[in-house]
């Protein structure tokens, strides 16, 4: 009896349980995280919402530091007109775009155009922000000659349209390849052009996708900060005109945290929680869309039985000129985005590069002379802090996920969910939970430590899916070949299917990287903007790149040097987009060769 209870005491600490008890930690982590940020953020919040009272907040229209009058009302109406106008524009043009690439691409300009929608999706907001601010907004008061200096909604509209235009185009992509083939042979069967089976069968077939697509956009649009903070003019006005300066609620936050006294800081983290609200009916959104989506699509499975009737056959066999329109249409756009692209580019190394200097990039940084090397030194740093902490809880949720969990359990679901849902947060809402939980609350200050853990969550969902993704690509006759040899579950995780899926984990620690260099209104919040001298420790305060950008804008007086670290930017991420790329080849090579193998 007592040798039985050994052996069950031996057996439940063994290393393969112990390992699996860790890694189930591992993913329960985001679950902790999301609730971590919404139950701070809401303890913050109670303040102003005791002191101020919640429908006074949310529907009041007046924001006064001196009265100590806090309503956001205005600030919702012009978040909401400002994200509809974005996504009308910026949906249009993404949708158009990703049937242009699916079905009318050459195959040898795809991959081509491809990274023009990565690389889209790559530039940092902060430097859409500065394009705009430089460029757009003075043409825009050449051609319509406004009584101001061009800000207001139709500046940020064509900006974030731009802006949400890869996220929207990407998940289109992939929702209209996912449609089955025979849908389409399907169409041309029944009397259908090529033109008149994309538009009236297969965009359809593809809508829950497309409706998935436009609502993560919708989230992007309302997260957006440094780039609509700089073109919005953070005016008291109502968003009823092109030209008319008004707030969204994340300008808001940014726009009068610097000198807030302790009651509008409550009333701002009110700000942000209300923000998360919106975020979070948002994903609830998304997961009933894609909870609908799983039944299938019922449309083409309805036409094809309706087939027999004369009118649906003559309906399919009718000359599509408003087909063939729309075809017309999907080429222009595209041409349009891959312009809209380079234009950006060029301008911003035109701009740029002539003031790019030794000295400037590598010389000594003082009170009178800030150069970039202290943002170098920071920026490497916090990709050291935000990586050590990311990686081992992003693989570790991924080892779960894809190798010990149940996949149609109700918890590898939640987890899900929660993954999602970090994902969906808007930096300026990680900002302030890092602010009011690392900053203060932990007494952090404004250092490298509270930025580069906020960081850590940031990334943690890109980490996590990169890394799934990649586990589930290894074939499962390399895991049974490893059990046959003896080798146990643990054993076989780290020494046959980690190394064969090391290319997934890699790109989500190039994509991690790019997403700290471009992060921005997450840093002036934790890590501050200090940029004079280089920092000694994780204890100091400092300015990455993208944060040096705002700070040479915010003062006005050093625009070439705004372009110069802005160009440099630029640089990092096309060098990041080819290193995808390549990381993508190489995996690709790989598969090819484990199907010649088996």
């Amino acid at each position: 009896m007592i040798t039985l209870t050994k052996n069950k005491t031996a057996k439940f600490f063994s290393k393969e349980n112990i390992a699996k008890a860790i890694f189930i930690a591992l993913a329960t982590f985001s679950i902790l995280a999301v609730f971590t940020i919404i139950g701070y953020l809401l303890y913050a919040s109670i303040p102003a919402f005791r002191d101020i009272g919640f429908f006074k907040f949310i529907f009041g229209s007046e924001w006064s530091a001196k009265s100590e009058t806090f309503g956001i009302w205005r600030m919702i109406v012009g978040t909401f007109f400002l994200t509809v106008c974005a996504v009308l524009l910026g949906g249009t043009l993404a949708i158009f775009t990703a049937i242009w690439l699916v079905f009318y691409c050459p195959k040898r300009l795809k991959k081509i155009y491809t990274q023009i929608v990565n690389l889209l999706a790559g530039i940092p907001s902060i430097v859409y922000g500065l394009f705009g601010y430089k460029f757009l907004m003075p043409l825009l008061v050449d051609i319509f000659h406004p009584n101001n200096a061009g800000f207001g909604l139709l500046a940020c509209t064509l900006i974030l349209s731009v802006m949400i235009l890869p996220t929207i185009t990407s998940i289109t992509k992939n929702s209209l390849e996912a449609v089955p083939m025979h849908y389409y042979e399907g169409a041309l069967a029944l009397g259908c052009s090529k033109n008149q089976a994309v538009w009236k069968v297969l965009l359809p077939a593809a809508k829950s996708g497309i409706i998935s697509a436009i609502i993560l956009g919708i989230g992007r649009a309302i997260g957006e900060t440094m780039a609509v903070q700089m073109i919005v003019g953070n005016g008291s006005g109502y968003p009823f005109g092109a030209f008319v300066p008004f707030t969204t609620l994340t300008s808001n936050i940014v726009q009068n945290w610097g000198y807030a006294t302790p009651s509008e800081q409550s009333a701002l983290i009110a700000d942000g929680f209300v923000l998360l609200i919106f975020i979070l009916i948002l994903n609830l959104c998304l997961m009933a869309v894609k909870k609908d989506s799983k039944g299938g699509n019922k449309f083409f499975s309805r036409r094809l039985k309706e087939s027999d009737q004369k009118d649906t056959l003559k309906s399919y066999r009718r000359t599509g000129s408003a087909c063939d329109a729309l075809w017309i249409i999907s080429w222009v756009i595209s041409l349009l985005v891959a312009f809209v692209l380079a234009f950006i580019v060029i301008f911003v190394f035109v701009k740029g590069f002539p003031h790019l200097s030794i000295d400037f990039m590598f010389g000594e940084s003082g009170n009178a002379h800030t150069t970039l090397a202290p943002a170098f030194v920071s920026t490497i740093m916090l990709i050291g802090l935000a990586l050590l902490l990311a990686l081992p809880l992003g693989v570790g949720a991924a080892i779960f996920l894809n190798e010990y969990a149940n996949k149609g359990s109700v918890f590898v679901k939640v987890i899900r969910l929660f993954v999602d849902t970090l994902a969906g947060i808007p930096s300026i809402i990680f900002g302030l939970f890092g602010m009011v939980f690392f900053v203060i609350g932990m007494n952090m200050g404004y250092s490298l430590w509270a930025g580069g853990i906020t960081l850590a969550l940031i990334i943690l969902p890109t980490i996590i899916r990169s890394t799934e993704q990649s586990l589930s690509e290894v074939p499962d006759s390399m895991r049974e070949a490893s059990y046959a040899l003896g080798a146990g579950k643990l054993r076989t995780i780290f020494v046959v299917v980690l190394p064969q899926a090391i290319t997934g984990i890699i790109t989500s620690i190039i994509l991690s990287i790019g997403r700290i260099v471009n992060e921005s209104a997450a840093l002036i919040f934790t890590v501050g903007s200090a940029s004079t001298f280089i920092p000694q420790g994780y204890g100091d305060s400092a300015a990455s790149f993208a944060v040096l950008v705002w700070k040479f804008m915010s003062n006005g007086l050093q625009v070439n040097e705004a372009y110069a670290t802005a160009s440099i930017l630029l640089v990092f991420v096309i060098i990041l987009n080819l290193l995808v790329s390549l990381v993508e080849w190489l995996f690709n090579r790989r598969k090819k060769i484990w199907k010649n193998t088996l």
